[in-house]
């Protein structure tokens, strides 16, 4: 889905609680991490969006070079965007993209192939977990990816906006893959079996149904976090509590409600 995305600084406000003291209900540790994730995977988004925009407004001949291995990473202040194919463990990189101050430039800066190799292996490696899902089903799916602090790398596979203009939740194929890509030491991953999803042409109340966990999982958080331009309200709800984005006059912030 193309959508201009501010991301404002994130506050946590509790609202209408009971909480015995010392014995707090709500794991707030938790949801600030996820929430800090979400936060980042819509900025990802954005610059995937509009450097997209760009790449379709190249030449044919190019754009048939072009593979699945798209990705964005942020360096300093600047973010790059690479779209080309790996293919025989090989990059072929055939567009780069730098945004920076909301400037969008194609760049013909050398990109480092030991990141070009790694993140589009590990993004080949992820998507082969889902393949027989994908390919049961007709769902368009976005990807992320970020190299981890010890030198692993987390790529996330999330619903895409839907051609037909509904926004789906329920799955989220969350991994964790060594330095190389080419081994997943962890699976997060959360599917409800099915997706479910609503139309964003009409502005309503919409609740997100995850009355089966007791926290709200990362996907309905980025779900919440990106679709709120989309709804008056988004609610999720677990079997302990509720979780909304709030607009208020300084930002937007997060309302939470023990049950």
């Amino acid at each position: 889905m193309k959508v201009s995305i501010v991301i404002l600084f994130l506050s946590l406000a509790i609202a209408g609680w009971t909480q015995t003291a010392n014995q707090p209900q709500f794991d707030i540790k938790d949801f600030s991490e996820k929430a800090q994730v979400a936060e980042w995977l819509c900025e990802y988004d954005r610059i995937a969006w509009v450097t997209s925009d760009s790449v379709m407004a190249q030449d044919k001949s190019e754009i048939a070079r072009l593979g699945n291995e798209w990705f964005c990473f942020k360096r300093h202040d600047t973010w790059h965007a690479v779209y080309g194919k790996f293919e025989n463990n090989t990059y072929d990189i055939v567009f780069h993209y730098e945004v920076k101050d909301g400037k969008i430039s194609r760049s013909d800066q050398a990109v480092d192939t030991t990141l070009l190799n790694t993140y589009s292996r590990a993004l080949q490696t992820s998507g082969q977990q889902i393949k027989a899902l994908r390919d049961s089903i007709n769902l368009r799916f976005n990807q992320y990816i970020r190299k981890n602090e010890d030198n692993s790398l987390s790529v996330w596979l999330m619903p895409a906006f839907q051609p037909n203009s509904v926004a789906l939740y329920g799955g989220e194929f969350v991994y964790r893959l060594d330095p190389t890509g080419r081994r997943v030491l962890a699976d997060e991953s959360y599917f409800q079996k099915q997706f479910r999803g609503f139309k964003v042409d009409n502005p309503r109340e919409i609740w997100l149904d995850y009355t089966e966990r007791e926290k709200p999982t990362l996907g309905a958080v980025f779900f919440a976090w990106y679709y709120k331009p989309y709804f008056t309200k988004i609610v999720i709800n677990t079997s302990k509590s509720t979780s909304s984005p709030f607009k208020s006059d300084s930002g937007w912030t997060w309302i939470h409600h023990e049950k």
